[in-house]
């Protein structure tokens, strides 16, 4: 690819590059992404983000490529999180998706101490479903006909991680 891809957080300024991503055929197939989606919908998106909102961006040759997020949850779910990954089409099978889900991958176990992570995919995707694959996450349910894409429902497996080598720790009283 060239230059040097940089993983960094999410900046009020990648707007316009995700906005553009967002509106690429290929992302609106495989997401929720709509082909009618704002500019000002993806800033109020970055400007609401909190604390338990965990999003990079991937830059490469001065603008966002790639993007990816954990929403980590609360309450009795607090050592879960839910990932999400979106790629430029023109660097889709580059391995900027891989390096992304493995900074997510790396927050999640190493700072976070999350130990369940959630995603759901298009049935259709085989490429990301592989790299989830790589990453230890399994297919845990199916969902019929839950994504309306291209004009027709389109099936949606629901994958999740469990973190390896879990050492829980019991304080007696």
């Amino acid at each position: 690819m060239g230059e040097e891809i940089k993983i960094r957080p999410i900046h009020i300024n990648d707007a316009r590059d995700i906005h553009e991503m967002h509106r690429q055929d290929s992302i609106i197939q495989q997401t929720m992404a709509l082909s009618s989606g704002r500019l000002k919908n993806i800033e109020d998106y970055i400007e609401g983000l909190t604390h338990q909102d965990h999003v990079f961006v991937a830059e490469w040759n001065g603008h966002v490529m790639g993007i990816a997020s954990l929403e980590e949850r609360s309450g009795k779910l607090r050592y879960s999180g839910n990932v999400s990954i979106s790629i430029n089409e023109e660097v889709q099978g580059k391995g900027i998706g891989k390096t992304l889900l493995e900074r997510i991958v790396k927050l999640a176990d190493e700072e976070l101490g999350l130990i369940r992570l959630e995603l759901d995919v298009c049935a259709d995707n085989i490429r990301a479903i592989a790299l989830y694959e790589l990453f230890h996450f399994r297919q845990e349910g199916y969902l019929h006909k839950a994504h309306f894409s291209q004009g027709e429902f389109k099936d949606v497996i629901i994958m999740g991680r469990i973190k390896e080598n879990l050492k829980i720790e019991t304080i007696e009283c």
